[in-house]
């Protein structure tokens, strides 16, 4: 019998994460389509909102015991704030922009690390297991993108990535409003006894 001076009475973190992910994917990847510049827009919500809020999340995530909600959030926030780092560092002079081929390593490192979560989603529910596959596409596609240096390949890895991102934002809608209402009001294809 569970203690209750023990239970979890604290909110769930995923949506957040998710929100700040997924957002903010939307954003770079509509540049990377090629319908908007870069600019301190996307730099700004990939420090604030996809860098710092997503490892909040992915703290509060710790606290409730997800490991991967935990290694996930943490991560992305990271990555974001270390992408916006190779963006503006070399405007600096500090230090020199990354060729294409440490560009292509970087983009294929996370594609790894996103491929071996995607494998964790395969217990959780169907909402998770389309953000995170459509993740390892755009990872694979960026650095193809960058590879070969082809333009029309970048623009199709920019519209995947928006919908890589609205499959995130779509996934932290239906936790909160599925919370709120108490049922079922966008469905996330839960597996029996599958967590968020």
């Amino acid at each position: 019998m569970s203690d209750p001076k023990h239970q979890d009475f604290t909110a769930n973190p995923a949506p957040l994460g998710l929100l700040g992910f997924g957002m903010t994917t939307i954003l770079l990847n509509v540049h990377n389509a090629g319908l908007i510049n870069m600019s301190a827009m996307i730099l700004s919500m990939g420090i604030f909102y996809g860098g710092i809020a997503q490892v909040f999340a992915g703290l509060m995530e710790w606290k409730k015991g997800n490991t991967f909600g935990t290694v996930a959030f943490t991560s992305y926030g990271f990555f974001w704030m270390v992408l916006v780092g190779i963006v503006c560092l070399p405007k600096t002079g500090l230090m020199p922009a990354p060729d294409t081929g440490s560009m292509v390593a970087f983009l294929t490192m996370w594609g790894i690390f996103t491929a071996i979560l995607f494998v964790g989603t395969l217990k959780l529910n169907r909402a998770t297991q389309i953000v995170f596959g459509s993740l390892v596409v755009l990872f694979a596609l960026l650095a193809l993108g960058d590879a070969t240096e082809n333009e029309a390949i970048k623009h199709l890895a920019g519209w995947e990535g928006i919908f890589c991102g609205a499959s995130a934002v779509y996934a932290a809608a239906a936790q909160i409003l599925n919370e709120i209402y108490g049922r079922e009001v966008l469905p996330l294809g839960n597996k029996p006894g599958a967590a968020h």
